[in-house]
């Protein structure tokens, strides 16, 4: 398990990546060959059959310190699961869609460029993601439906598990269910407006709303087997990791930050709270040993993070603050302090402050 664990947390990286192979004693290699770099603006993103609603007036507070609703792609984290990422060019792009399947599938990029397009604003979160930690981001991805895709191959009864395969062959399974049972599972080429960038996964990756990034969020994608859990265990779960990943319900303060000192008075504390797919319904801050309901920001979808805020009049002294959130399912995030591994962390983010 720990060698799984220093992995993952080798190869993960927020926003943009250094050249961590000279870290692991590799000279030479960064995480990107610019001598054979595709050029992403090649793509033309295809007008969306489907938009989102307009955003509510009120889904992005103006507040110093706090996550900006949509995450720009330069500052959107990464996960890398190889030393170089790959340089796909679209015309050599294509996906086969294969095993327990009555008419398998192969797809080139022009293929998929001609099939519908729908627009949906998700956040991805990595199962690497410590309470309070940063390895999440919220975008407005472009893509078609895995699903339309998967019902064109005519899935066997009893494939429960999708195994995807990227260029290099880095393989993760996703659950079937989850992409069929009518979320906005895509197989997208845009991010935030843009091509998908090279680091993202161009020219196509995976995003299924709701699930950790290690079972769902495949980059690079050009394989889909169709297969069973009792017959094939993807790379992760070879390691330690769960089969099944639904992301946590989970919350963290943005500002103030930890350790900060601040003035006597009116102190705003604020941050963001997810929980893909079911949504968040309530946010509350402990302050001191009591609890106090936060005001939310407006809803976009329940497939992404909804900021929060709580005016607090803040006297002299030190101050333990917390936050946790109710999902609207009616859970609510746990206290329970649990780490990362075998299916992400549980806890409350929890920061100290000095107030003069």
């Amino acid at each position: 398990m720990r060698t799984a664990i220093d992995r993952r947390r080798f190869l993960a990286a927020s926003g943009t990546v250094g050249a961590v192979a000279a870290a692991a004693g590799i000279g030479g290699h960064v995480l990107s060959d610019k001598r054979f770099s595709v050029n992403t603006s090649a793509v033309k993103l295809a007008a969306p059959v489907a938009r989102p609603k307009p955003l509510p007036r009120d889904v992005a507070l103006d507040i110093p310190g706090l996550s900006p609703f949509f995450t720009p792609n330069a500052q959107f984290y990464r996960v890398d699961t190889a030393l170089v990422v790959p340089q796909v060019p679209p015309s050599a792009w294509t996906l086969r869609i294969h095993g327990m399947v009555d008419n398998p599938v192969t797809l080139t990029f022009d293929d998929l460029m001609k099939r519908p397009m729908i627009e949906h604003d998700v956040t991805l979160t990595c199962v690497s993601e410590g309470v309070g930690g940063s390895y999440i981001g919220n975008a407005r991805w472009e893509g078609t439906l895995l699903a339309g895709l998967l019902r064109e191959a005519r899935v066997q009864a009893g494939a429960d598990q999708i195994v995807m395969r990227d260029v290099n062959g880095m393989n993760i399974g996703v659950a079937t269910d989850p992409v069929l049972d009518g979320r906005a599972s895509l197989l997208a080429i845009g991010m935030n407006g843009q091509p998908l960038p090279v680091a993202h996964g161009f020219p196509v990756r995976v995003v299924v709303p709701g699930l950790y990034g290690y079972v769902s969020a495949c980059k690079w994608v050009v394989d889909m087997e169709l297969t069973t859990f009792r017959a094939f265990d993807a790379y992760w779960v070879q390691r330690g990791w769960s089969q099944q990943a639904p992301i946590k319900t989970e919350s963290r303060i943005d500002v103030p930050r930890a350790g900060a000192s601040l003035p006597a008075g009116k102190v705003v504390v604020a941050g963001v709270a997810w929980a893909q797919h079911r949504g968040i319904e309530a946010v509350e801050v402990f302050v001191d040993g009591t609890w106090y309901p936060a005001r939310l920001a407006a809803q976009d979808t329940i497939d992404t993070w909804r900021q929060w805020y709580y005016v607090w009049d803040a006297p002299p002294g030190p101050h333990t603050l917390k936050v946790r959130a109710t999902d609207k399912t009616g859970h609510t995030q746990t206290a329970a302090v649990h780490r990362t591994e075998p299916d992400g962390a549980t806890g409350y983010h929890t920061i100290r402050v000095t107030v003069s």
